[in-house]
Parts: C-alpha cells; sequence; structure tokens
C-alpha cells in the first residue's frame, strides 16, 4: 500500500514540477542602486559581476571547500543521497533531533530556487522529485554553475563572486584557502556563519570545513595547519543599505523594468526617491510597535516550541543555542531567543544575534495572557513560570536603543501599512507597505484595496458644503432602518456608542463620527452627486457603492488614495497626484527621467475673508477631547466608524486609516486584519492606528514658520516642462480655498479630541 501511494504521488506530482529551463538564467546584474532623497541608499539590486562565471572559471579548492562543506558524495549519487537521509531518518526517530547529511547540493538547489521553506513531507517530497528531475536534464557541472554563481550569502551577495567582492573585496581567484572555506561555510546559514555579523561563529565553521577538507584528502596537513591558524580579515566591501523603505525599493524595481526592461539591471542606473530617511525610520518603528502593540493587547499565542535545553548534551551551550535558534522564522526587528534561566521576577533568554535578554515580568511578560479568540484572553498570569519555562523557544523585540531589556513577542497576525506625503506637491516621504516586507511583499499602501470607514466621512461632508450646507446646518440624529432590495434584512446602522444624540450639528456630527447624521447627509445631498464629487479627490466611481453605506466609508480604496484625498484639505483646495522617484540618472551619470509636479504655492498668504469668518464663528469644541481607552495618554482615534463586527473567516477585512491634517505632511496609517482574525466585536479600528499617530507626527512634523498663523493657497506655482522624458505630474484646484480651510479646520478639531 505504501509503495502504491509513493508511486500515485509520483505520477500526479511530476508534471506539476517546475521547469529546469528556468534555471539556466543566470545572468548576473550590474547594481540597480536607490536612494533616498539626501543620497543615503535605500537599495541595490543586481550582482557585482557583469557576467556569471563558468564552472571551470571558479577555484579549485572552492568546490573541494563546498563539497566538504556540503555533500562530498556529490559526485557520487543521483542528486538524492538515500544513505544521508536513512542516517538522518534513523537519528530523528531514535533521538527525536534533526541530523545532518539528508540535503544534498541538488536538493538545496531545488529548496532555493523553487520551493518554499516551509518543514512538510510534501515539501520535502517535492525537493526530492525536483532533485532527480534536476539531475536527469543537467550535468553535475552545470548543477555546481547554477549554485556557486547563485546561492545566497548573506549582505545581499548572491553567488560565490560575489561573496568574494563583498567580504574581501577581490576576485575569487585572488582568495586564499582560509577565505575559500571562510564563504564555503556561508550557504547553511548566512546571517549565523557570516564573518561580519557573527566572527566567532564564523571562524568555528571555517575550521570545521578545513578538517572536512582533510579527512576528505583535499588537503594535506602543511596546507591545514597554515589555513587554521590564519586570521580572518572579512570586512563589508560593498555599499550597505542605509535606509529601511523596501517596498519604495520594489516600487522603484517594477518601474524601472517597466521603462527600461532588462537593462534597467544591468546598466548601472541610480534612482533618487522622495523618502526622507528620518520619517521613513519613524515610520518603520511606529508601524511595528503599533502592530505588536494590537497582538499584546489580543493575547498570547505560545512559545515557538519547548526544548530539554539542559539534559541535551549539543544544547548545553551558546554553541547549541546558535544552531537551535538559526531556522526560527523571524520578522521586522524581531529576534528568535532561547530561554536558559527562570527567576521569581524575570527570564532571561540567549537571541540570535548573540545578546543576552532580559525580561522583567512585570514590565515585559505580564502583558502575555492566553489567547483563546479576538474577544477572549486566559487569566492575567501570576508569574514568569506561569508565561515562560527553561527551554522555551520564543520570540523577543529588543528594547530601545537595543538594550539588554526584551519584549516578549510574537509575528504580528495582522498587517499594516503607513505613508506619508507632502500635501503642497505629492512627494511620497515615507511608506511602509507591512510589517515584514521579507515576510510579505505584498505592498498595503498601494495594492490594498479596503473600506476607509469613517475616515471616508469628511468626503461626504465637503461634497455637502460644496452643495450649500454649513458647518452650522443641523441633522437629526435619530434611528433610521432601511429596507432596500438586495438586503437579507432590513438595515437599521447605529453609532458606535449605540446611542442617539437627536439635532446635532453637521461640524459635531463630523468630530464625533456620528454614523447617522452622515447617511442622513448623503441621503440630502444625493449619492449620485457624492459619488462624482469624490471624483475631484481622485477616487474612482467604480470602486464606489451606489448606496448610503457610502457615508460609512464602504467603498474600495487605497491608504495612498486617502492620503492623497486628505492632501487637498491641508493644501488650500489642490488635488496633488502621489509621486516617489526624484530622478534617475543613467550610466553615463546624465539625468535621463525627471518628476515635475505642479507644485502648490509654497508661498503662504492670509486666508480668505470668508474662511476667516468661518474660523471665527466656529471655535474649536473643547467639550469633544476624549480620553484614550489604554489610558496611555494618546488621543482617541478621531474617527470611531467600525467596520463589520467579528465574524466569519469570510467577512470583509477591517481597515483603519487615520489620516492627518497638518499643513506639510499627510501621514495615514491602515492595519488590515487578515480575515482570520477580525478586530472583534466593538473595537473602533482606527484605534488600532492610535500608536502611530501619536509617534508619527510628534517627532516628524516641522515646526511652521514663526511668523505665520494660517494660510490658504493662492495659485499653483508653473514648473517648466524638460526635454527629457519626465514623469509629469499635474495639480489643479478641486475645492474652493474657503471651503478647504473649513474643512482642515474641522479636521484639526477631531485630532484634538485626545
Amino acid at each position: 500500500m505504501g509503495a502504491l501511494t509513493g508511486l500515485v504521488a509520483y505520477a500526479w506530482l511530476t508534471p506539476r514540477l517546475p521547469s529546469i529551463d528556468t534555471l539556466k538564467d543566470v545572468r548576473l546584474q550590474v547594481p540597480l542602486r536607490v536612494y533616498a532623497r539626501d543620497g543615503a541608499l535605500i537599495a541595490e539590486f543586481g550582482e557585482m559581476k557583469r557576467s556569471p562565471l563558468s564552472y571551470e572559471e571558479f577555484p579549485t579548492e572552492l568546490v573541494k571547500a563546498l563539497l566538504a562543506a556540503e555533500d562530498d558524495r556529490f559526485f557520487e549519487h543521483p542528486g538524492v543521497d538515500y544513505k544521508g537521509i536513512l542516517r538522518a531518518s534513523f537519528k530523528l526517530i531514535t533521538t527525536g533531533r534533526r541530523a545532518q547529511g539528508g540535503s544534498t547540493i541538488t536538493m538545496q538547489v531545488a529548496r532555493n530556487f523553487f520551493l518554499s521553506r516551509e518543514r512538510t513531507f510534501l515539501r520535502k517530497f517535492n525537493e526530492i522529485l525536483l532533485a532527480l528531475k534536476i539531475e536527469n536534464e543537467l550535468t553535475k557541472q552545470q548543477i555546481l554553475e547554477l549554485y556557486l554563481n547563485k546561492i545566497y550569502l548573506g549582505k545581499r551577495a548572491y553567488g560565490f563572486a560575489a561573496a568574494a567582492q563583498v567580504y574581501y573585496g577581490k576576485d575569487l581567484g585572488e582568495l586564499e584557502l582560509h577565505q575559500l572555506a571562510m564563504i564555503a561555510g556561508l550557504p547553511k546559514a548566512p546571517s549565523t556563519f557570516n564573518p561580519i555579523v557573527n566572527p566567532e561563529r564564523a571562524l568555528q565553521r571555517r575550521n570545521y570545513i578545513l578538517g572536512r577538507m582533510r579527512e576528505l584528502g583535499f588537503i594535506d596537513e602543511e596546507r591545514y595547519a597554515i589555513a587554521v591558524a590564519a586570521a580572518d580579515d572579512a570586512a563589508v566591501h560593498a555599499l550597505d543599505a542605509e535606509v529601511e523603505a523596501p517596498y519604495v525599493a520594489e516600487m522603484v524595481r517594477a518601474e524601472m523594468l517597466e521603462r527600461f526592461g532588462d537593462e534597467a539591471y544591468t546598466l548601472g542606473y541610480r534612482v533618487y526617491t522622495t523618502i526622507d530617511p528620518r520619517r521613513q525610520a519613524i515610520a518603520n518603528r511606529a508601524l511595528r510597535n503599533a502592530l505588536l502593540a494590537y497582538g499584546r493587547r489580543h493575547g498570547y499565542r505560545g512559545v515557538v516550541r519547548h526544548v530539554e535545553l539542559f539534559d541535551n548534551d549539543e544544547l548545553g551551550d551558546m554553541q547549541g543555542w546558535d544552531g537551535l535558534l538559526a531556522d526560527v522564522p523571524v520578522a521586522g526587528d524581531l529576534e528568535a531567543a532561547v530561554v536558559f534561566q527562570v527567576d521569581e521576577d524575570a527570564a532571561w533568554a540567549y537571541t540570535s544575534e548573540g545578546r543576552i535578554s532580559h525580561l522583567p515580568f512585570e514590565e515585559r511578560l505580564k502583558w502575555a495572557r492566553a489567547y483563546h479568540d479576538d474577544n477572549h484572553r486566559g487569566p492575567e498570569p501570576a508569574g514568569v513560570s506561569d508565561v515562560l519555562k527553561v527551554g522555551d523557544i520564543i520570540l523577543v523585540q529588543p528594547g530601545a536603543g537595543n538594550t539588554a531589556c526584551s519584549w516578549l513577542a510574537e509575528i504580528p497576525e495582522v498587517a499594516g501599512a503607513l505613508t506619508s506625503l507632502d500635501p503642497t506637491d505629492g512627494s511620497i516621504r515615507a511608506l511602509v507597505g507591512g510589517f515584514d516586507f521579507y515576510r510579505s511583499k505584498f505592498n498595503r499602501v498601494t495594492q490594498a484595496r479596503r473600506q476607509p470607514g469613517s475616515s471616508f466621512k469628511p468626503i461626504i461632508y465637503t461634497a455637502a458644503l460644496n452643495k450649500g450646507f454649513t458647518a452650522a446646518s443641523i441633522i437629526n440624529d435619530a434611528p433610521v432602518v432601511f429596507d432596500a432590495p438586495g438586503l437579507e434584512d432590513t438595515w437599521r446602522p447605529e453609532n458606535y456608542t449605540g446611542r442617539f444624540y437627536g439635532p446635532t450639528r453637521l461640524r459635531k456630527a463630523l468630530i464625533n463620527s456620528r454614523n447617522l447624521v452622515s447617511i442622513r447627509l448623503l441621503r440630502d445631498i444625493g449619492i449620485g452627486y457624492a459619488v462624482r464629487f469624490a471624483r475631484r479627490f481622485g477616487f474612482s466611481p467604480s470602486n464606489l457603492p451606489r448606496d448610503l453605506s457610502l457615508a460609512l466609508g464602504s467603498g474600495s480604496v487605497t491608504p495612498l488614495d486617502m492620503a492623497a484625498a486628505y492632501a487637498v484639505f491641508a493644501n488650500g483646495g489642490y488635488r496633488v497626484q502621489p509621486w516617489y522617484i526624484s530622478h534617475i540618472v543613467g550610466p553615463d551619470g546624465r539625468i535621463v527621467a525627471r518628476t515635475l509636479p505642479n507644485r502648490v504655492c509654497p508661498d503662504c498668504l492670509a486666508p480668505t475673508p470668508t474662511a476667516a469668518l468661518v474660523a471665527a464663528v466656529v471655535p474649536t469644541d473643547e467639550a469633544a477631547v476624549a480620553e484614550n481607552a489604554d489610558g496611555d495618554g494618546l488621543a482617541a482615534a478621531p474617527e470611531t466608524g467600525v467596520g463589520d463586527d467579528a465574524g466569519p473567516a469570510e467577512a470583509p477585512t477591517e481597515t483603519a486609516a487615520e489620516p492627518s491634517a497638518e499643513p506639510r505632511m499627510e501621514p495615514l496609517q491602515e492595519l488590515d486584519i487578515y480575515p482570520e482574525l477580525t478586530a472583534g466585536e466593538l473595537v473602533s479600528v482606527p484605534e488600532l492606528a492610535v500608536p502611530v499617530a501619536g509617534e508619527e507626527p510628534e517627532e516628524a512634523v516641522p515646526t511652521p514658520p514663526a511668523d505665520v498663523e494660517s494660510a490658504a493657497i493662492a495659485a499653483v506655482a508653473e514648473t517648466p516642462r524638460v526635454p527629457l522624458p519626465p514623469m509629469f505630474l499635474p495639480a489643479r484646484q478641486v475645492l474652493p480655498p474657503q471651503t478647504a480651510f473649513l474643512m482642515n479646520t474641522m479636521l484639526r478639531d477631531v485630532i484634538r479630541r485626545g
């Protein structure tokens, strides 16, 4: 039966294996470099060499070192080392621990270039089948050539030729034996055995490989002794990224590929973006902290796994712990760690970065109530032992300044995004498309279409102002019932609080995000009119519903759409197009393309009499101040609309969009709740963005000129075109200045609630 099952699986999986032809494309690239607005490096795309090396060009001793380290029977087995697999399986069955020797170089080629990193029997079976297919279609030398040219070796180096340049600043042929052995140790764990990041572990790995080369007869005793005694001189010899903005880098890469084709990777283009390094760093930290804080509020899902730490000779010291942590998935700035000591008031753990991490119970562990579901948690732990035990494999978030005191953490189940743009010209100054680009490359700033919720209400209110309503117009906040065709049941919308407030001025309704007032207001001005009016802000009518749920933000928009829309309020009524590439420098050092936005006039003028009058008769409502539910001193979310209540997995995704109306910068945050994890009933979705809103503007918003109290935009500055292929972005007035000024004033009151 087992043999029959295997044959059926083989027959079913083999036709579905990827084509080996894709492996033969080994073109190495000259770097495409992406920079921030101040010239700081964001990313590099491409390899260190213009062309790949053939198998014959690789030093013989490098090949021998690699075989000694990874697969000494490479030229003997058919792609799968059955002896090694049986040996590893026997040790796993008898001891419960994995052993080396089961994975060949051919299997590594299959795994690294085609398959995921998940550890399942199906993936392993696919890996074996694909390895056999590779061996059937390629020679041993071709397989090694692919491996030597394309394997990742840390520090953005793909292939051993690039690694030689990165770590030693030399060509492969110039490296000595001890240096070749050092980089031959990188494929197993490019971070753990990295001579820059972890020199002690890298040196141990190097010496182990040299010992294996001696055992296999690849080198004699004299050469071994000289190489082992040699001091390692590895250092970074390539540009290192100075700004963490991988989502921006990917946007640039895609744009360059569309504009210049494959030559974008090979000709050394330099792309300068509008990203502000300081704002980007703040945005990265703010979003990650917000998502981790959200996870802590919903409970702890448990440790990664548990091992018997001191009952195992191989795990009795830090060297063993390094190997234990090497394969633990991490994301963002989180580190894997193993708990080695538990006291009454704290735990101590050793991290994958070689640090000793202190986790005090009251400050860093007490939050870890067991997660049951989105709305329920277990009891509060009474002590450290209720949360952690010696031998637990966990994730930690280093404290501020990389101090020894760390947070117990876990990879968030929620995803989020943050973008910040300058409303005067639409330039994007910071963009974070998710918690960790390398975990999920989906850019939620530009690709995630979600319901904006209550953050869409200002668009409806602006449409009403444009149609003759004023901030003092009164709408009745009272129950309303709709029985429309297509609805399974009658619709009875409610306010977030569940209460009704009677006759309410528009200004107060906006500040308090009153759902029923918004619905009645939309009904009064007309759904068709509101949809057409929303086009002024850049929203596509096809993404907006033609029913009253539009008042509650049931459309489909991206965070960048919302940021651009709110820029209209901040700049005096002008619609700007977001952009992120400032200019592109070609291989010859000349600018080959430049973005030329029509910048909204930066000269600040006095507000129009109408706007000044409105601002005078509509003072700030101090009574609207609200305390944050957590008592952390942060403002409560300006928009309190709730997405769909907690529901089944197919429920619509909930979104928090929190735009700011500051005159110089438009930050907007969105937290996407995966369908399998809802925000919970009665959770104001934008509350998820409170930590972000409380951090980014506090540090990043510049101080306005001392001699300017308020301003309205009077004109659009003319920017001349240049005789290059520019990316031209127009700005046109879509609102009267007084309307934009009034809405900006009201939105400031929304923000001042906290």
